[in-house]
């Protein structure tokens, strides 16, 4: 008998993999992305992934004869292993906008957001949707509050776009007619579509008239509330970089030597926030300093947050952005790729050693190989174009892939021995 027990328990292990093996190959097919025991969970098992930033997917969709770029990078991302992305359901104002006016809508961006996310489910890849932007690219803040000083408001700072009723109005109606959207290519409203893994309320929010992080944390508060009171269905997360504010003074010390009006364990302990985010860019935040200086800011900074998210959070964590730019005196493919092994063994290790805690990681950014020159920043990587860096992205898909399989297996045995115990209590207490 315990020999065919051992068989069992083999093949239902065997079992076990496969299952999760095809719910990781095909993460589209009609489950959303949840949260577990402090982790993402798919169809009931571990979640870990890889990812991509491509903001400008829906910008370059607007045009028909540019879509091809939108599904070149999906189908580029797919072969690699990668199953998240990160882009863009904002443009306020200026060209090819999405929102024209506050509540006015252009058709056919929407057309092009529907296109994106349709493009998304055909490549078995889930998407981040960012709502809005701190900065000025477009429109942001910048331009919430111009619309509101156009009507009348009373406006001192971009920072109004915190606190301003208007202008907080106008980005309510929009978190509300994003979410609505009927795709027209898919038929599903936004809400209720599973290749939505999550929404991003804003990206990188910051303040300058309070560096705190109380005002930022008092509207994530309340954009948070309404957004899941829309939609509970899809994970929620602000979109910050990760900086500390004023709750954990001692934590400023890991800041890159100033603050941006952010407090990074304050609003991510908001109960309608599902998951932490942060990003990392030493060579910006750490200029001037050694590409070694900068690695170890960057390896410091990943733990101290994933440290944070185990221990005070309790929720997911996962560093929507990183990179490295070509801009940089003495950049090299080989050093953008060392550094980028960095962040993805740090990924892994504290994936590996919190059970799944730490989810995953986007890399800012994949394009197209053709026709994109002005979306250019520096930190672009055309996965056709690039061997080296593209073998190193499969690699952190494939272990991310073969970990989340170790944590099934490894947290059914748990189940098992749980419900092993459960049952030998009940019996002795039925003795009794």
């Amino acid at each position: 008998m315990a020999y065919f027990r051992s068989c069992s328990y083999f093949f239902a292990c065997v079992a076990l993999w496969f299952l999760s093996a095809q719910a990781q190959g095909q993460p589209n097919g009609g489950s959303f992305v949840r949260i577990q025991r402090n982790q993402f969970v798919l169809n009931g098992s571990p979640f870990l992934f890889n990812g991509f930033n491509s903001y400008w997917m829906m910008h370059v969709g607007v045009d028909p004869a540019e879509r091809n770029k939108v599904s070149e990078v999906f189908r580029d991302a797919a072969a690699a292993g990668l199953t998240i992305c990160r882009t863009w359901a904002f443009s306020d104002g200026g060209d090819r906008a999405l929102q024209v006016s506050p509540g006015v809508y252009d058709e056919r961006v929407f057309q092009a957001l529907d296109f994106v996310i349709s493009e998304a489910k055909r490549y078995g890849i889930r998407l981040i949707l960012t709502l809005a932007n701190n900065f000025k690219d477009f429109g942001g803040k910048q331009q919430y509050v111009q619309w509101a000083k156009s009507a009348g408001e009373t406006i001192n700072c971009e920072d109004d776009f915190y606190t301003n009723a208007r202008v907080k109005t106008y980005y309510k109606n929009h978190i509300k007619k994003v979410l609505a959207r009927y795709n027209t290519i898919t038929k599903i409203v936004y809400q209720n579509d599973p290749t939505i893994m999550a929404w991003e309320l804003i990206n990188e929010p910051r303040c300058q008239v309070d560096y705190s992080g109380k005002m930022v944390h008092a509207w994530v508060e309340e954009m948070a509330a309404y957004t899941k009171s829309i939609d509970n269905k899809h994970l929620l997360e602000i979109g910050m970089e990760g900086f500390y504010g004023d709750s954990i003074p001692e934590k400023k010390q890991y800041n890159p030597g100033y603050q941006v009006g952010t407090d990074f364990i304050t609003s991510n302990l908001l109960k309608n926030i599902d998951f932490a985010t942060i990003h990392a860019y030493p060579d910006i935040w750490l200029s001037g300093h050694s590409e070694a200086d900068q690695t170890a800011f960057a390896t410091r900074w990943m733990w101290s947050h994933w440290d944070d998210a185990s221990k005070i959070l309790k929720k997911p964590i996962v560093i929507t952005e990183f990179g490295k730019s070509d801009k940089d005196s003495g950049f090299s493919v080989t050093s953008r790729d060392m550094y980028m092994s960095t962040i993805y063994r740090n990924i892994y290790n504290f994936a590996r050693s919190g059970g799944g805690t730490f989810g995953g990681g986007l890399v800012w950014q994949l394009m197209s190989g053709t026709g994109m020159g002005p979306y250019y920043d520096g930190y672009e990587i055309i996965l056709s174009q690039n061997p080296s860096t593209a073998g190193l992205i499969s690699r952190q898909s494939n272990v991310m892939s073969s970990l989340s399989h170790l944590l099934s297996l490894t947290q059914g045995v748990e189940d098992d021995h749980m419900k092993d115990e459960n049952t030998k209590m009940g019996r002795t207490g039925g003795d009794s």
